[in-house]
């Protein structure tokens, strides 16, 4: 065969090969989304978080044009929002809205109807809810260091009121605690609210809660603030952060995000992340954040999925080392 002749035959070759699998690159990536979203949250109707995540599920409607409904389904120390996003069909249309509960019954509870890890991919990072320390202004301490000399001082006298045992105020307050090196009476209530309530009635002599519940009574002066859990916020920017006191808490131990069930597809991940991201940096989502003293971290799947990985690890390790461990 002449060696021209071979030469066309082989363009020929790969022509028709070019052609043959031309339909398959050329087929459209499937439309997302075609139907309504859901995204489910372990959290009650009303509260902060179910605002945020009301509110992402409404620009996400706009921006989509499908329904995106938030179904709220607290309780089981997060278990009973996860385990049906855990067991849903991967295919974006189920979300989580993950809370620290998720992040802290790894560590507190024995056994999951779910692996936390292997079941679930990260879709964004959204951020941290801003807990405050704050003592009964009858106590006479305006620092930490006035309040850890005067716990130091009487050993096992000073009453610590959080919400329910488990839940993100009670292990950050253990955290204080620990770093601090003092011992408390703990007594845990069913809410946040509920355990503010025992600090301004005198029942109680300190309480970690949340900004928004607290910052009224801190504006009257019924509550004296302490410190914040996260980088100081602009609410009340003279308030130190603790981790400008303690390394421990130089970093968020849970925070929020966005999971859908493993093996859903890459780019509808991309897509619903990108999604999430534009919505974190409108205006209007940074001033609602801002006002109820949350802190927006925005990252991608990929460092979400390192964030919830290391979060994990550290909450168990907090768990263990408190002896929390439940059942």
């Amino acid at each position: 065969m002449p060696a021209s002749y071979r030469y066309r035959f082989a363009i020929a070759v790969l022509t028709g090969i070019a052609f043959a699998a031309a339909p398959a690159f050329a087929q459209p990536q499937q439309k997302f989304p075609t139907k309504p979203v859901r995204i489910v949250a372990s959290t009650t109707a009303g509260s902060q978080p179910d605002g945020l995540a009301r509110f992402i599920a409404q620009k996400m409607s706009e921006s989509w044009g499908v329904p995106v409904i938030t179904d709220n389904r607290p309780g089981g120390s997060g278990t009973l929002a996860a385990a049906p996003v855990a067991k849903a069909a991967p295919d974006g249309y189920t979300l989580l809205y993950v809370l620290p509960n998720f992040i802290i019954s790894t560590g507190m509870l024995t056994s999951l109807p779910y692996d936390p890890v292997k079941d679930f991919t990260g879709v964004g990072n959204i951020g941290v809810s801003t807990n405050i320390l704050v003592a009964a202004p009858s106590l006479g301490v305006k620092s930490v260091k006035e309040f850890n000399a005067l716990a130091l001082a009487q050993p096992g006298k000073m009453i610590f009121s959080t919400s329910a045992a488990g839940s993100a105020a009670h292990l950050s307050g253990i955290r204080f605690n620990m770093a601090a090196g003092i011992k408390v009476i703990h007594v845990a209530f069913k809410g946040g609210p509920d355990s503010m309530i025992e600090v301004l009635g005198g029942r109680a002599h300190y309480h970690l809660g949340t900004l928004g519940v607290t910052l009224p009574f801190i504006k009257e002066g019924k509550l004296t603030a302490l410190a914040v859990t996260t980088p100081r916020t602009p609410v009340l920017p003279d308030v130190p952060s603790l981790g400008e006191i303690y390394a421990e808490f130089q970093r968020p131990d849970t925070s929020h995000g966005l999971l859908v069930p493993a093996g859903t597809p890459r780019p509808i991940i991309q897509q619903i992340s990108k999604e999430l991201l534009r919505i974190l940096a409108l205006p209007e989502m940074k001033e609602r954040m801002q006002a109820i003293g949350f802190v927006a971290t925005p990252g991608g799947p990929e460092e979400y999925d390192k964030i919830l990985r290391a979060q994990i690890e550290s909450m168990s390790k907090l768990v263990r080392d408190a002896g929390l461990r439940g059942k």
